[in-house]
């Protein structure tokens, strides 16, 4: 008696990928293991520190009366810059129809889809404990909608997260069981993203330019400077990204992708210069009270000088990068000068948040005073803990993303030459 085997259904082949998935995230070699357990140093001491803010309050961060906002404001600020870097990836792939990056641009959408929680998690430090996020959740608390621009950040940011997160999975799942994308359902999806990313970066400016305590943030070109960051600090992390996979992995990488990435950075570099010099004109120039918490930044007060040498370092460094990216032969230089110049677009950028835009411009306050934000040790293990956490949860995505792309990680009833078309 012939028996005959029934195809396994969807829901069957949804489970067996999630399996196959993770289990491919813990399998790598040396490198990989070292990199995690890195990694995984800070995690350790991070859930101690965790522990202590959470049942001590933001008393143990250097939060003060003068200054309300911590690092992690400062940190959240600068994942959009990163997460809004999916639409660039993805802009020549399905737009432009660039045949050498179709298949890298699920890569730029799990690097924005992993950056957004990223960020999502500075803001539940920011708030001392998770479970008041429930303040802001509709019926069970108040909304705030469309009253509270931080409302209109909530909604952008876990839109766009779910956005890249059935994006990604989407597409690796049709990879998984060799099966054409659905185009009627992908190709909006994939347009709808790319026009929501610069949201992300806009609303989040918008808060900052919306307090009214803080005249140094009411200018127009807020948003256009966080745009600009995007553009210099996200193709940073996704050329060093791709230098990496390229280097240990079977995916196939061509130049031209990087050369093109090196070449947004130039143009974001470069417009995010011209739009701090436009900026510093215009606020030093007329030399009113308004540019007191920018002059502060550069030059102190009264013989205190916190800020000066962050933010002369900070700006140099930026021209220099400028300048040493539009020479063609350090472009060229993949193994060492490109990424190293990635990672430091990708720090400055970083570091330009908490002492040039966010702490200087909390002095002078409404009674005169001046005032250095000092972070504790338990508040920077704490930004080390998202962070260290946060590239955890990106090495095992993209692991995951790349074993489906070379064909590690499929369907058991798909051929060798199977996958998404």
């Amino acid at each position: 008696m012939t028996t005959t085997t029934q195809p396994a259904s969807v829901f069957q082949k949804s489970i067996a990928f999630s399996r196959d998935f993770c289990m491919y995230t813990i399998k790598g070699g040396k490198v990989y293991y070292s990199w995690l357990l890195f990694l995984s140093f800070f995690v350790l001491v991070g859930l101690v520190t965790t522990f202590i803010q959470m049942t001590t309050g933001l008393v143990v961060t250097g939060a003060s009366d003068q200054i309300v906002w911590e690092l992690f404001v400062s940190n959240f600020i600068h994942c959009p810059s990163i997460a809004s870097a999916a639409v660039l990836v993805v802009t020549p792939a399905y737009i432009y129809k660039r045949k050498d990056m179709k298949q890298l641009a699920v890569i730029g959408e799990a690097i924005a889809m992993v950056f957004v929680i990223i960020g999502l998690t500075f803001i539940m430090f920011h708030m001392g404990r998770p479970d008041r996020s429930w303040h802001a959740i509709p019926v069970i608390g108040i909304f705030n909608f469309p009253s509270s621009v931080l409302t209109y950040d909530i909604i952008v940011l876990n839109v766009y997260l779910v956005l890249n997160a059935v994006a990604v999975f989407y597409y690796l799942y049709k990879h998984y069981v060799g099966q054409p994308l659905n185009t009627t359902f992908y190709t909006p999806l994939i347009w709808f993203a790319v026009a929501w990313g610069p949201f992300i970066h806009i609303i989040t400016a918008f808060i900052l330019s919306s307090n009214a305590q803080i005249a140094v943030w009411h200018s127009a070109l807020m948003p256009f400077s966080f745009l600009a960051m995007a553009a210099a600090a996200g193709p940073g992390l996704v050329i060093v990204t791709l230098l990496v996979i390229r280097k240990f992995t079977k995916l196939e990488v061509k130049d031209s992708v990087i050369d093109f990435f090196s070449q947004v950075i130039i143009w974001g570099v470069g417009a995010l210069i011209l739009m701090f010099a436009v900026e510093f004109f215009t606020e030093l120039y007329p030399a009113t009270h308004h540019a007191a918490p920018l002059e502060y930044a550069i030059n102190g007060h009264n013989g205190m000088n916190p800020y000066g040498p962050w933010f002369w370092s900070i700006m140099t460094i930026f021209v220099v990068q400028f300048f040493l990216l539009c020479i063609k032969k350090v472009r060229k230089s993949y193994n060492f000068m490109l990424p190293l110049l990635c990672i430091s677009v990708f720090l400055s950028v970083l570091f330009e948040k908490p002492s040039v835009l966010i702490f200087p411009a909390f002095s002078p306050t409404p009674l005169g005073e001046y005032a250095i934000y000092r972070p504790t040790l338990i508040e920077i293990f704490n930004v080390l803990f998202v962070w260290a956490g946060g590239f955890i949860l990106l090495t095992m995505v993209l692991k995951g993303v790349v074993g489906v792309l070379v064909g590690d990680v499929q369907d058991s009833s798909v051929a060798v030459e199977g996958g998404a078309k």
